[in-house]
């Protein structure tokens, strides 16, 4: 059986329902939710019969599919069904022989993309791929990608890029650390990014008249609504972040030199603290690095995070921060 999008979507639908202790799931009410489901998807779907539910739920328990005890209990003249194990979900099952065909197929056309240039992102997610789904049929996992899977807001990820992608607005809740209150805004979304295991949107935040970047870990609800979508036609994502490290770009670029100790060099040598990063000094004891950023908190916490093997020289602001926060560190000590 094909696994296409409407499929999908009932499969997630019956698995919710088999799911579901707390009722009883009768032929037509399993019949019910699946069209409901395409319906809040397609308004335009004509749903579907009960031959082809007889159909998804035989393709579910099948090996191919996902394997699924299931329960046909009578209740009276009716039956209705459910999981033997109603803690388990297909969302914890992996994919299933289709699912894993369908995906092989796309690693063998995005094969053809390998080598040249502006895509060497393809060898990588090959490869995560092959080893997040055990593609390759008896292979040992042999790879592992940094990827923190408890991080909050990950499931805002598709809504977001969907609504930059097709230019749709919406209303976000949002929490940041250091208020007490819930804020609520307008917002269009523009860019994704990633940094430190964890995701930005970049956007027009309406009520701020500027743009924003939210942290997905901090967004507490977030929907679609119907209003003019403002294009971006200020920024270039490509190079907002030339000068800075991280996500935040306050005030103007400054230069920046640090004295490294010399048994550190090597590690940032070959894994350089930003793309401006030059070599002015070269002594048998330590090496003067200048840089030319803009200075964030991401900044001070990369040069912290190498200890007592980096000093600041310049801008004495910045010098001064991070004493002032090794003082507080070392206060905790005390």
């Amino acid at each position: 059986m094909a696994t296409n999008k409407h499929a999908i979507i009932r499969y997630r639908t019956l698995d919710k329902c088999f799911g579901n202790k707390g009722r009883k799931y009768y032929l037509n009410d399993l019949l019910d939710a699946c069209n409901a489901a395409l319906s809040e998807e397609d308004p335009k779907s004509k749903g579907i019969k009960k031959r082809q539910l007889y159909e998804d739920i035989r393709f579910m328990e099948t090996e191919a599919g996902y394997s699924i005890e299931l329960e046909k209990k009578k209740d009276g003249r009716d039956v209705y069904y459910r999981y033997v194990d109603t803690s388990f979900t297909i969302k914890e099952k992996g994919l299933n022989t289709s699912e894993a065909s369908q995906i092989n197929e796309a690693l063998q056309i995005l094969a053809r993309f390998k080598g040249m240039p502006q895509f060497e992102w393809v060898d990588e997610l090959a490869a995560r791929l092959e080893s997040s789904f055990g593609l390759k049929e008896g292979a040992e996992k042999i790879i592992d990608f940094e990827q923190n899977k408890y991080l909050k807001g990950l499931e805002h990820i598709t809504i977001l890029f969907n609504a930059t992608l097709n230019k749709r607005v919406l209303k976000v809740k949002y929490k940041a650390f250091k208020v007490t209150q819930e804020q609520e805004m307008i917002f269009h979304s523009y860019f994704l990014k990633q940094y430190n295991n964890r995701w930005f949107c970049f956007g027009w935040n309406e009520e701020l008249s500027k743009i924003s970047n939210l942290a997905l870990d901090r967004i507490t609800d977030l929907k679609e609504i119907k209003k003019k979508y403002i294009s971006n036609d200020t920024e270039d994502f490509e190079e907002y972040f030339e000068d800075i490290i991280g996500v935040t770009a306050i005030g103007s670029t400054q230069k920046v030199i640090l004295k490294v100790d010399i048994d550190l060099y090597p590690y940032i040598e070959t894994k350089p603290l930003h793309g401006s990063q030059t070599v002015v000094e070269r002594t048998k004891d330590y090496i003067i690095l200048r840089f030319d950023l803009k200075l964030n908190y991401e900044l001070e916490s990369l040069i912290l995070s190498h200890g007592e093997r980096i000093e600041v020289i310049e801008p004495i602001s910045l010098k001064n921060k991070i004493k002032e926060r090794l003082v507080k560190a070392s206060n905790k000590y005390k």
